[in-house]
């Protein structure tokens, strides 16, 4: 068993870490690092820099002004790195949004601590990258047979799903909404998520680009079969508290998703904003939200609800 003391200031690598058999070896986490609950003992390395009450219009704001005074969204606490003495430190280079970024974790940690802690950095934009950075963890904390052992349980699951649809003709619309105030669509890996669930996402959501803003207009002349409501960061009752600023846009209940009640809204936070092992997770939630008669994975409830109009 490996002995190097990790920290991992990203909630989906803290995932993939204890996936691989090694919490045991984990000594400091985000403040965003909350699965396994087991984890949450642990020393909390990361702070945001704006309040965690504020809705999502002035999330946005605060956060475009923070990064537009060339100021970082988080904090890293270099001393309390420091003090664990981590042999691997943990972050990523893929969304300046959404944690603590590589450039922060090397300016915080440069020549600061007592011996040279080894960053292993993520970037991951679709669901290949996904597997691709479990292999670069595993290998990094020297269990290359544990990674390829959960890679192997994770593609199993997804193939499952492909083969039950390989004939399947009908592929709905899909309207993935990332962020309600402005309004976002789902970039990255989800577009590809919802082409293996049975789906054909919306818009400009390309698979392995970032979220794009789009306006109200454009995803109403779309009128997708189904609307998944999933903001980044938001659990299923944070989002309910905001629900009101996608029912009162205009023509909203004229919606065909929603005169069929066909609108949902999933678990961002747990499930589809998390770039590790639930990535699969969020798959088959998509598969029971739009095959329901092919998949039933026991999610609804706790990964995702249907919301009657």
């Amino acid at each position: 068993m490996p002995t190097d003391k990790i920290v991992s200031l990203l909630p989906s690598a803290t995932e993939i870490v204890c996936a691989l058999g090694l919490e045991i070896n984990l000594v400091g986490r985000s403040h965003e690092c909350d699965y396994p609950a087991s984890v949450k003992h642990l020393p909390v390395c990361t702070e945001a820099n704006f309040p965690d009450n504020l809705g999502s219009a002035e999330i946005d704001v605060r956060v475009k002004e923070i990064l537009a005074d060339a100021l970082s969204v988080y904090t890293v606490k270099r001393e309390q790195i420091k003090e664990l003495a981590p042999d691997v430190v943990i972050t990523q280079d893929q969304c300046e949004v959404c944690a603590v970024s590589l450039a922060d974790v090397e300016l915080a940690l440069d020549d600061y601590l007592d011996k040279k802690a080894h960053i292993v950095s993520l970037q991951p934009n679709s669901l290949e990258d996904i597997f691709a950075d479990i292999t670069t963890i595993a290998n990094a904390l020297d269990v290359p047979e544990a990674g390829a052992d959960l890679l192997e349980r994770l593609i199993e699951r997804v193939d499952i799903i492909k083969h039950k649809l390989k004939y399947s003709e009908s592929r709905p619309t899909v309207a993935c909404i990332e962020w309600l105030e402005p309004m976002m669509v789902s970039g990255n890996w989800v577009p590809g998520l919802v082409s293996i669930a049975g789906g054909t996402p919306i818009l400009v959501a390309q698979d392995g680009k970032h979220s794009p803003y789009v306006q109200w207009e454009d995803i109403r002349v779309q009128d997708p079969e189904f609307i998944v409501v999933m903001p980044c960061g938001f659990s299923i009752e944070r989002t309910m508290k905001e629900i009101n600023l996608l029912l009162e846009l205009p023509g909203f209940a004229d919606m065909r998703a929603v005169k069929n009640n066909q609108l949902f809204i999933v678990d961002g936070n747990q499930f589809f904003n998390r770039p590790g092992p639930r990535i699969v997770d969020s798959i088959e939630i998509l598969a029971e939200i739009l095959r329901p008669k092919q998949f039933a994975f026991g999610y609804e409830g706790e990964g995702w609800i249907r919301f009657g109009v």
